[in-house]
This record gives C-alpha cells, structure tokens and sequence, in this order.
C-alpha cells in the first residue's frame, strides 16, 4: 500500500540543515504527539520451552522436578533460571488466588489481547489460553460457517472451567471479537456475531497464463502475484501481531487458526513468514492451523460451480496436477507454520473437534523451562534446542529451537522495510530518535491545497560512520483521511549526509533527495562528525490535498544504529469558500535554497528559490526573519474596478507590550493572479528584537470586504 503513488499527489524534496536546535515547546508537543505517548521498551532475554512429557502409553507424565531437566542451545549446556509445572487438573485450587482478577476473567471483561502489561501470574495459574484466529480474509461462505459452527460445538461441549478462550477475526483488519474469558454466552454471542460477517474469500490470483483457466468470457487474464505477496504478508502480520501481544504471559498459549490455506509467492513472504513463526516462538505460542475447506474432490475438468477449462490442460490431466499442486502450495505454509511453533496443521478432514481435542491435551500438563541464552552475538540465526530427561523411559514434546536475536547491522533489505512498516502501523509512538514535524496549507487551484510538510531530527541524534563520517536516513510517511482511514497521499525516501554536505548546507548551498553534490573545496578544513551535532536536519515535502481531515504520520530511522522516531499529528485543510477571509497559514523561515526539479505546484517557490520552513520558530539576531502568507480572493474595492484593498503589518509583542512593528502594506491588485492571491513576504531583521520570547501577530486587513484576520505565533530569538 505504502507504495502506491496518488495521481494527486506530488513531492518536492528538500533537505536542509538549520542553524537553531528545537525550541522547548516543539519538543513538549512532541513528548505529547499521539493518544498512546511514549514507548518503554523492556528487553527480557529468558528464553520459555514448554514441555510435554508422556510416557510409553502416552499417559502425561506428573510431578518432575527442575533438576530432572538439562537444555542444550546448539549443544551447549543452558542454566535453568525458571521452572514451573502448569496442570489444568490442579485448577480448582487456585481458582480463588486471583480474587478479583478471576471474577473478570469470568466476566470477559479483561484486555489481555490489548493490554500491554500481563496479570498476576497466579490469575493464569493453571489455566489454558486458546485464541480462536478465523481468518476472514481467505474464507469463502461455506469455509467460514464450518469453522464458526466447530467453535461453537467446542464451545458447548468440549470446554472445560479450565480454559480462557477468545475469538479473534481478521478481514480488512485484526479484530477481537472477544477477550479471554470463560463465559460460554459471552464466546458464543461474538461467534453468532462473526457468522454474520460472511467470509471475503480472497482467493490466489492468477500469473496471467490462460491455459487451465476458467473461461468465463474473458479474454484478459491478470497477473495477481503482487497482490498475492501483500495479502499473505498481511496474514502473516495478523499472526505475528497476536503473538507479540502475548509475550507478556509466560504460560503456553495455543491459537487455533481457520483459514482456506495460504500460498506462499516464491521467497517473497520468507521474510514475514520468518517473523510470524520467531514472534510465536518467543511468545511461548503454538499455532494449530486448521484448512477450513474440509477434504476437497478435484473432479478433471473442475466441479460444476467452475466454467469449463480454456486449453487441452482437461484433456491432458495437466489441470488435476495443477488442481492438487495449488492445494498443496496452499497447506505447506500452514504446516510450516504449525510444526515451527510447536503445534499441528490439520488438513483434508471434515472434522474439525480433532484439533480442539489436540490443544486440550498438549496444554494439559507441561513443564515451563526459562533459561538466559549463554550466545551473546545478535546475528539473527537459528539457535537449536534439546532438552534431556534423566531417564530414558519418556517421550519429550518441545519447539526444537528459536532465532536468536539481531541488531541492525545484521537486518536484511527485507527486515529493514518490514521495522519501517510495522512503526507506522504501531499504535505506540517511538522515541528512540527525536522528531518533530509541521505542516501549512496553500492553495494552489481550485479544491486543491498544497501541504508543506517539514521533519527535523537534531543532528545531535545522527551517528557518523565512524571511517566515512556519513550518515543515512529513511523517511516513511502516510497521510490518510481522519473519517475514512483511507491513505491520500504517502512519501518513501532514503537520504544520505555527510559532514562535508552539512556544512555546504549550513553556509546557504542545498542539498536535496535527487541531487546531492557538493564540491569539497568549499569545505572548512578539518570537516568532522562533531560539526552536525550543532545543527538539526531538517526534511521537506509536500501534498496536493482537497479541503478535509487528514492524519499525518511519519517514521523516521537512523541508518547506523538503527534508531527509529516517529512523529503523528492531525491537520485540517479549511473550505475557505466557507471562510469570510480566505487565508493560508503563515510560514516563518530563517533560509531560502534553490528549488528542486518538482516545484510547479509550491508556493513557496518564487524565481528558483524555496522558501524553507523553520518549524522551531528558533532564531538568531545574526539571522533574517522571512514571513510568508496569501489571501485569497479579496473583496473588489467599489471605488476602482477589478482593484482591491488589503492591508498587513507584523507586529511583535513581549507579554503585552508591543516591541516591535513593520510598515504597513497596502495591496491594491493580486500578484498571483493563477492562484487568485495576494502573497505576501516580510523580511523581518532579527537583530531589531532582543534575545527572548516574543508573540508574533500577523494583522490582515480587507478594507473593501469589511473582514479581518490576526494569526499569532510564539518566536524565541536565540542569544
């Protein structure tokens, strides 16, 4: 979706570096951007195996104790940390240890899926959790009637006081139908609710070929393999965000998840495939993946709900072939998924109590062993595990191991995009690298408005590399409709520094995402790392957007360390038809650049050069001070015809004492006569004004149209 490109959206790519660090209210307003406010990040290394141990009848083996147990990670002894024997038998006598956590649990009142902090271990003493995952998005109508009917007859019949059980359903989005809880009315109310919702069924595309297709009258055949890598990435996604939301509970957690199969594209999903299955694996999760589609009859030549076969493919049984190479590719991934995480995949039966049966007994009675890795690299590589029982007469179930850990050096291009992603759908904002962002409005035609957006990051947050002294930075962003969710506009950008680029920029060069040069020679010698570290930098684009709702969102990461910001606010484009004076925002910069190659559509441009946003609102007496700002069809002045009669002036007050006042202007004819504005541009000298807080007004003034505005603005002038 992030690459998809809106045919009204346009990017003009700055990047420039300004002389003023954040001012404190920019950073307050950044501390408090987003509902859910920061994100503390707890590292735990403990790594939990559950397991099962059954003797030669097959009869759960009961009352083992932490030295009768021995883990090997990739054949190296693992001290045992933790050690705790989880049996749903003993239930009953520890039911009342919760207090009043049990009776909530009873009532389906928690948010153990939506919570980030996990309950009292004692409230999941001995307990069962089992996530119902109906995967909407893949059921057809009769796929999804067969699994919801299943989970109501285990409702009804097979679940024990024992078992937490919630109903989870993804479509076009993750949904929890219901939380943990015990009550029977309450699950089997949600599952009356889902079947309601009939399944979408997105079937797999197609790659274009014609032959051993339906013909259904049309000639064109699409290639669907893209929409097929993000539709299965999405599931995948689905599954990894479940299991991350349950890392916070040690006890085994088993999700039960009813699709119609799902095809991996060639190696395009390995990535998210390899995400879902370490985020269950870390989690203490098992996925038991159940086809919902029952056992299938591929007859030659299709069923009769198909069309029939273009081709001789029917005539050659090159379409059965194909027929039953598609539901194999179909089911291997969810074998993959299931045996990697320590469940099962249950496949071609119409009976579906097996697999409830199946997560019953392997979360009856297990032992939960925790140990700290004694592998203290962060490559990313699969970390095999053994435990061994000091007898012989047992049979042990277990995962048989994990991928270790990574830091950002050892993250794939895959992996890279996929952090990228997942921080901007992230309902927590990051903090690790310091942003800040602003944005205006312009109008540039009729309905439609250019949105200047800036982003900062202090350079004090760049880290050099330590032989090259560069530094790269990647910029994702969405804007998306605030009612609607719907994504308008979106940006996607890598950008390269080097010290010797920061300077050049710094002494009024420009540097942008499409054109980086910068001669050597005009370089202070030495260039070093330190000299950014005074300067922030500062990243600008911008959008063709009608009047509406918008909300901004934009992540930003480090290269080097792998350090990742992000910064959301919401912005309103007026309707100024329905505006008395129609005005723009007023932007205030200290620095003008030459404009970029995608500059037709920004105001900020005139005579090839932009204007660049100082966001901070941060100055320096050695510094100019510019204004700019457009009103938009102003009143016809009844004395002169096709004239008007505007007047403006800056003023600047200190509490409530004026101390500083421009000339006023007086404006009798539009000079931008393509946008219907009168523009306005101030040069304001900064040495006038004392260090300090100032409050900056702008008084507009339309004397033929009676009307008036006076937008005001906090600047702080930098000893």
């Amino acid at each position: 979706m992030m690459n998809c490109r809106n045919e009204f959206v346009r990017k003009a790519l700055t990047l420039a570096l300004c002389g003023s660090m954040l001012a404190p209210q920019a950073l307050a307003q950044q501390a408090r951007s987003g509902d859910s406010g920061f994100t503390f990040k707890v590292t735990s290394e403990l790594v939990l195996v559950s397991v099962t141990v059954r003797d030669k009848r097959g009869e759960l083996v009961r009352g083992l104790k932490q030295s009768d147990f021995t883990v090997l990670e990739d054949g190296k002894a693992q001290h045992v940390q933790s050690f705790d024997i989880e049996d749903v038998t003993s239930f009953a006598q520890h039911a009342t240890e919760g207090g009043p956590a049990q009776a909530e649990l009873a009532a389906g009142k928690t948010d153990l899926l939506t919570s980030k902090t996990a309950p009292a271990r004692e409230v999941l003493k001995d307990r069962r959790l089992i996530v119902l995952f109906l995967d909407l998005s893949s059921l057809q109508s009769d796929d999804s009637d067969r699994a919801v009917e299943s989970a109501k007859n285990f409702v009804a019949k097979q679940m024990t006081p024992a078992d937490l059980v919630s109903i989870v359903t993804f479509d076009t989005s993750l949904k929890v139908a219901q939380d943990f809880t015990t009550d029977r009315k309450l699950l089997t109310s949600a599952l009356e609710r889902v079947a309601g919702n009939e399944g979408s069924g997105q079937e797999t595309g197609t790659t274009g070929a014609s032959e051993g297709t339906a013909d259904d009258a049309g000639s064109f055949v699409a290639d669907d393999t893209d929409y097929n890598i993000f539709n299965t990435d999405l599931r995948l996604q689905a599954l990894s965000t479940i299991a991350k939301n349950l890392s916070g509970i040690d006890q085994k957690k088993s999700i039960l998840y009813f699709s119609s199969g799902m095809t991996k594209t060639g190696i395009e999903n390995q990535a998210q495939l390899r995400a879902a299955v370490n985020a269950a694996v870390r989690s203490n999760v098992s996925i038991y993946a159940v086809d919902s589609r029952g056992l299938e009859a591929m007859p030659p030549g299709g069923g009769a709900s198909t069309a029939s076969l273009r081709g001789v493919s029917a005539y050659s049984g090159a379409a059965v072939q194909n027929d039953l190479d598609s539901n194999f590719a179909s089911q291997e991934t969810l074998v993959t998924i299931a045996n990697d995480t320590g469940g099962k995949a249950f496949l071609d039966s119409n009976d579906f109590s097996k697999a409830y049966t199946k997560v019953q007994a392997d979360s009856e009675t297990y032992y939960v062993l925790g140990y700290r890795s004694s592998n203290s690299n962060k490559d990313g590589h699969f970390r095999r595990i053994q435990v061994k029982l000091n007898r012989s007469d047992v049979k042990l179930e277990y995962r048989m191991g994990y991928y270790g850990p990574r830091d950002f050096q050892h993250f794939t291009k895959e992996d890279r995009e996929e952090q990228l992603q997942e921080e901007l759908l992230s309902d927590l904002a990051n903090t690790d690298l310091p942003v800040y962002l602003a944005a205006g409005y312009f109008r540039s035609g009729e309905g439609k408005f250019y949105v200047p957006v800036s982003i900062i990051v202090p350079g004090s947050a760049l880290a050099m590399q330590r032989d090259k002294d560069k530094a790269s930075l990647d910029v994702l962003g969405v804007v998306r409709d605030k009612e609607t969710k719907f994504p308008v506009g979106n940006v996607r950008d890598n950008i390269k520094l080097t010290v010797e680029q920061t300077l050049s920029v710094t002494a009024g060069a420009t540097a942008t995402s499409d054109a980086t040069k910068t001669e050597k020679a005009m370089i202070p010698q030495p260039p070093t790392a330190e000299a950014p570290k005074r300067r922030n930098v500062q990243y600008n684009t911008g959008f063709l957007l009608p009047p509406g709702r918008y909300h901004l969102k934009f992540v930003v990461r480090e290269n080097q360390n792998g350090r990742v910001g992000t910064f959301e606010t919401d912005l309103v484009v007026p309707d100024l038809r329905k505006e008395k004076l129609k005005m723009s925002s007023v932007m205030l910069s200290s620095q003008k650049a030459p404009a970029g190659k995608k500059s037709q559509s920004n105001p900020l441009v005139s005579d090839g050069q932009e204007i660049i946003p100082n966001i901070a609102h941060v100055f320096t007496p050695e510094q100019s001070m510019t204004l700019y700002y457009e009103v938009y069809e102003p009143a016809k002045s009844a004395e002169k015809k096709d004239s008007i009669h505007l007047l403006t002036n800056i003023q600047f007050f200190r509490g409530k004492v004026k101390v500083y006042e421009t000339p006023l202007v007086v404006a009798e004819h539009l000079n931008a006569a393509d946008r219907k504005a009168a523009a306005f541009q101030f040069e304001v000298p900064m040495h006038a004004l004392n260090p300090g807080w100032y409050t900056c007004q702008v008084n507009v003034i339309d004397d033929a149209g009676a009307v008036f505005a006076f937008p005001r603005t906090r600047v702080l002038v930098r000893p």
